[in-house]
């Protein structure tokens, strides 16, 4: 019998093995080509998540391998550019703030966006009020919506939202993370699940959609503007000139 970790590196291979096949066979290709073609018009891509799908809006924006004209919406943005207090924050009150539905237009209009800007939305769950509002918000305002999300776990639950929708519902392009209902793989003796699989597969599908964006581009003869290591020579100077042209317009804190 195999144990327990054997076990999830098992799950996680599978779901990483089936998103490579989706993605080869051009599943992909449509948000590819829809953030290669917002970049080509001098549009950002904002990223955006909430819990722990917000790691999937730090692999989108600002790192080393990445595109530079990326930028992150954070719940915490209500803090720090809004009038929100900071006791918001905390553990307890950071998971009211997930679901609360007003929060969306309130983070948009503190958000650092343009009309040609396209917006990926991270959630497993694609139910919980910020999300589904940020993705409306952007939707009335004509921007395309990609969403990275779990369609098992989505398609089980009943959205939080008022409008009645899911974030899978909304968004122009829908990505599958590939995540179980509850995203764990492994059943805890006495009740429970561990080995979280969405923050994984939704790091992969990152990657991914930045190779092949990066790869319209180059097709269409375009030179994609890239991030390379603030820890080589030459780093801090190739990414600051490139950072500069997109001045006012990226957003980036911790």
């Amino acid at each position: 019998m195999p144990d327990s970790m054997t076990i999830f590196g098992l799950e996680v291979s599978a779901r990483l093995d089936a998103i490579t096949a989706w993605a080869v066979a051009g599943g992909l290709d449509e948000a590819a080509n829809a953030m290669a073609d917002a970049l080509d018009a001098g549009g950002v891509i904002q990223a955006f998540g909430t819990g722990h799908s917000e790691a999937f809006a730090m692999e989108i924006s600002g790192r080393a391998g990445g595109l530079i004209p990326t930028s992150k919406i954070a719940l915490r943005d209500l803090v720090l550019h809004g009038d929100r207090d900071v006791a918001v924050l905390d553990s307890l009150e950071g998971s009211v703030l997930e679901r609360e539905t007003g929060v969306a237009e309130e983070l948009f209009q503190l958000s650092l966006v343009d009309p040609r800007d396209i917006f990926i939305i991270a959630s497993n769950s694609g139910v919980n009020g910020s999300i589904v509002g940020l993705a409306l918000a952007a939707k009335e305002r004509g921007h395309t919506v990609i969403a990275v999300t779990s369609l098992e776990h989505t398609n089980a639950v009943e959205t939080k939202h008022p409008s009645g929708m899911r974030l899978s519902e909304i968004a122009d392009i829908v990505i599958d993370n590939r995540a179980p209902f509850g995203d764990t793989t492994l059943e805890v003796s006495g009740g429970g699940g561990v080995g979280a699989v969405s923050s994984i597969t939704g790091a992969y599908i990152a990657q991914l959609l930045t190779i092949e964006t990066v790869q319209c581009l180059v097709r269409a003869g375009k030179k994609p503007p890239i991030y390379i290591s603030a820890n080589i020579p030459g780093g801090d100077e190739h990414n600051t000139a490139l950072v500069g042209q997109y001045a006012g317009r990226l957003r980036r804190e911790a």
